[in-house]
């Protein structure tokens, strides 16, 4: 694993606060109030739709590049000021009550960075991903980590920070990742249809 000050930090915007306050209290210059707020909205529907097609819908319409059979679990929170900065590529999971950061407010300035989940990762349970990081294909993070540094391809890292972990930690990694996803009411080549062709489903899978 790279030295984080060579990698995710390397991919990080500075943007000075423009007035006397913090970057936060000023945040109204930094992105436009109406765009955020029907992105809030937005991002609470994907949290709690079981649909993930719906949720891959929901997210592609807010900028973010989502690729096709991405699960994105139930209350998993993408980032809700830059939502356009986070790429998801094929077949990756984003597991339940997971967090994906592309902004980070500070008292001088506020950063901005891209988010990238590479195909067939998996994001663990209450995982948070912190600006800038990269996370290879078949990656795997475990549950509740903080992971501040890129993720090689086919690495499993666990804890806070999140560090390379062994087999043990992978097993959980999954375990945890796929949990409460929602569920995948699509058929093959249909992710680009709008969402009033969306079944919602049910307990056990099917369609209501």
């Amino acid at each position: 694993m790279t030295d984080e000050m060579d990698s995710r930090h390397d991919r990080i915007r500075h943007h000075p606060t423009a007035g006397p306050g913090n970057s936060l209290a000023d945040w109204t210059r930094a992105r436009n109030p109406l765009r955020v707020a029907i992105s809030y909205v937005a991002v609470w529907l994907i949290r709690i739709s079981p649909s993930l097609r719906l949720k891959r819908w929901l997210l592609r319409r807010l900028g973010a590049a989502v690729g096709p059979g991405v699960s994105w679990g139930l209350e998993a929170t993408p980032d809700v000021f830059w939502p356009d900065l986070i790429t998801v590529e094929r077949e990756a999971i984003v597991g339940y009550d997971a967090t994906i950061l592309c902004h980070e407010f500070l008292q001088d300035e506020y950063r901005t960075g891209e988010v990238v989940i590479g195909e067939r990762a998996m994001i663990g349970a209450g995982a948070i991903v912190l600006p800038g990081v990269e996370i290879g294909a078949n990656a795997r993070v475990a549950a509740n980590s903080l992971v501040t540094r890129d993720v090689p391809p086919g690495t499993t890292v666990a804890g806070v920070p999140a560090e390379p972990a062994g087999s043990s930690a992978a097993d959980d990694a999954s375990a945890e990742a796929a949990g409460d996803s929602g569920t995948d009411d699509s058929e093959p080549g249909d992710d680009e249809t709008d969402p009033g062709d969306v079944g919602v489903g049910s307990a056990d899978g099917t369609d209501v």
